[in-house]
């Protein structure tokens, strides 16, 4: 049988092989190439926000640039749902790569929520966090950590490291009690 261990390296892990695609509606100064990427399933969209802007704003015109926002088959991505989350319940049942399409315009005020900052991400990753250990660990976990130990929870995340994560850091705080 595996061990739980077992099982929560290989979510973290796991990689989605990903093809970001600039919306044909978007005006552009030369044809856009598009940006293939291995995602973590734990993560989220807006930690790769950034490195996907980049590639596509070298043939987008400045002035035609505003919030960045993807979308699968038609349906908005929500930013704040783990990536491994959102390919699971749309696409799940495709061939990969998967395919994402990247706008820069016309935010669907109406499906999406508007994340202004990566501290808005941090937040919402730790109160996540903390809802799980609430129904898992009854808070236990949690209480036990100093804001140092949260910090280094989302830079993990954030940065891929294993070890400083929240999934390998709960575990390891709840083998010692």
């Amino acid at each position: 049988m595996t061990d739980d261990k077992d099982v929560l390296r290989d979510v973290w892990f796991g990689r989605i092989p990903t093809c970001f695609t600039l919306y044909q509606d978007e005006i552009t100064e030369r044809e856009a190439e598009p940006y293939y990427l291995l995602l973590p399933r734990i993560s989220y969209l807006t930690l790769v926000t950034d490195k996907v802007k980049k590639h596509f704003q070298k043939v987008m015109r400045q002035e035609e640039v505003s919030e960045i926002w993807f979308e699968y088959e038609g349906t908005p991505l929500k930013w704040h749902y783990p990536i491994g989350l959102l390919f699971d319940l749309h696409a799940s049942n495709t061939a990969l790569p998967w395919s994402i399409t990247v706008h820069f315009k016309n935010f669907p005020e109406k499906d999406l929520l508007h994340c202004h900052s990566k501290d808005v991400i941090e937040a919402h990753f730790m109160a996540c966090i903390k809802e799980a250990d609430a129904l898992k660990h009854k808070s236990q976990v949690i209480n036990e950590m100093q804001k140092k130990d949260h910090k280094q929870l989302w830079m993990g995340l954030q940065n891929g490291k294993y070890n400083a994560s929240s999934i390998n850091y709960i575990q390891v705080k709840q083998a010692n009690k």
